[in-house]
């Protein structure tokens, strides 16, 4: 790593706590702010004593909390956001709120701190909303999110890239496709799994079914994270990440079914919202292109089937072995 001393934020939470394994295993410095809302710290627990490692159960938008976990830091992973994509539909303010101003106070007190050189952001694919091009550069135009959350993340883009060239320092803006994996706490392998838990039987499918994306394994979002935070070089980069393939909602409940060992599972789909969609604001297609990332020396490991079945399979023996 180019930086000793990081700051995460949200480092509690699915990505940001393999990501901060990552970081420790290099020898870094960590700091992790993060308000357990999503996160747990069951996460990071095996860190909690290490010498290198300090943990601060806060909020962004506390600043003493912030200023505290920015002393000394020289680069920032910035994760912390409400991380519920379909909550945005029901509850807008929560997106706003923990995504923007969030994000709006981290870049007020690193300007204040002055000795951060740089900001990763873990931004999303939502921000394309319904994109033309299959697979989306990270060029593509007019960015038209379709979802409060796409909106929210490209709100903070802008902040970050208005913050970065205003005030001297880096920033890597990284749009993820749909990370899975170990840890995981929300999402459609999480909720197909304690549907079935729960009914054997039948499986409630949001939308028709047919809602196709590209599914990343988290250790190879982590591995492509770091690269990029060490061999970006303009001021302002962006970078897509994700895999190269895609699956369905139908085959990522089949997968399921296997690796719970069960047969003769009723799927029922809902139908959904405008055209099949899971629910307002859901992508329908979503496949990222990944050329620029792969131009420095990264790939998948696992292709969007692979990721899906291994995360299906980590979360139902997480599942199983939790204390009742």
């Amino acid at each position: 790593m180019r930086f000793n001393r990081v700051l995460v934020t949200g480092g509690a939470g699915f990505i940001g706590s393999h990501l901060v394994d990552e970081l420790m295993a290099r020898g870094c410095s960590v700091t992790v702010i993060d308000n357990l809302s999503s996160g747990s710290i069951d996460n990071i627990r095996c860190w909690l004593k290490h010498s290198n490692f300090n943990f601060i159960h806060g909020d962004l938008l506390e600043i003493d909390h912030l200023r505290k976990a920015l002393e000394d830091c020289e680069a920032v992973f910035h994760l912390a956001a409400d991380p519920d994509v379909r909550r945005g539909s029901s509850d807008p303010e929560s997106h706003y709120r923990q995504n923007v101003e969030a994000t709006f106070h981290l870049l007020e007190e690193v300007r204040k701190a002055g000795q951060v050189e740089e900001i990763i952001f873990t931004s999303s694919s939502t921000v394309y909303g319904e994109a033309s091009r299959i697979p989306t550069p990270e060029d593509y135009s007019p960015l038209e999110p379709i979802s409060v959350y796409g909106a929210s993340k490209l709100a903070c883009e802008a902040l970050i890239t208005a913050y970065a060239h205003t005030y001297g320092f880096k920033a890597v803006i990284l749009r993820l496709s749909n990370i899975v994996g170990p840890r995981s706490r929300h999402g459609v392998i999480y909720d197909f799994i304690n549907k079935l838990l729960r009914n054997p039987r039948v499986l409630e499918i949001l939308g028709d079914g047919t809602q196709t994306k590209s599914y990343l394994h988290v250790d190879d979002c982590v591995e492509a994270m770091v690269l990029a935070s060490e061999q970006s070089e303009p001021r302002v980069e962006v970078f897509n990440i994700g895999s190269e393939d895609w699956i369905n909602v139908k085959r990522i409940a089949e997968i399921v079914v296997e690796e719970l060992g069960l047969q003769g599972v009723k799927f029922e789909f809902t139908g959904g919202a405008d055209g099949g969609r899971g629910w307002p604001g859901d992508v329908k297609e979503m496949l990222l292109d990944i050329s620029k990332i792969k131009k420095l020396g990264w790939k998948p490991r696992y292709n969007s089937e692979e990721a899906v079945r291994l995360t299906a399979r980590a979360l139902i023996r997480e599942i199983r072995e939790k204390p009742s």
